[in-house]
């Protein structure tokens, strides 16, 4: 249907809507600290972390790690400010949110950003 990079761009969108309404119903309410408590969650650096400990606690099925392989190998840009390794593991992550909302899985969406944001 789409390629990976255009699910990552996605993605992106819907993982970050996700962070900034968890952020202001935490009561944040100054776009300064908006800013700052959503780099915890949407950094490349931190995409990948929240990836690993969906891998390592089994969050995952096998269908949605081969769409995170699917993501993470796609040819795309460079960051400036990560590694390519982060880089790609994070577009394999919004590569997975966006491939869900597409196939209009938006409850999975939801229970994996629960379980990224703690809820």
């Amino acid at each position: 249907m789409y390629g990976p990079l255009v699910c990552a761009y996605m993605g992106d969108t819907i993982y970050e809507m996700y962070v900034r309404e968890y952020l202001i119903k935490q009561g944040i309410t100054k776009v300064g600290e908006l800013q700052q408590g959503s780099l915890e969650y949407v950094s490349a650096k931190s995409q990948r972390k929240h990836l690993e400990r969906l891998l390592n606690d089994n969050i995952l099925t096998s269908e949605e790690l081969e769409i995170v392989k699917w993501g993470r190998n796609a040819k795309g840009t460079k960051s400036k400010s990560a590694d390519i390794i982060t880089y790609r593991l994070a577009t394999g992550l919004e590569a997975l949110i966006g491939k869900l909302h597409f196939e209009n899985k938006d409850n999975r969406i939801k229970e994996i950003m629960e379980y990224i944001l703690g809820e």
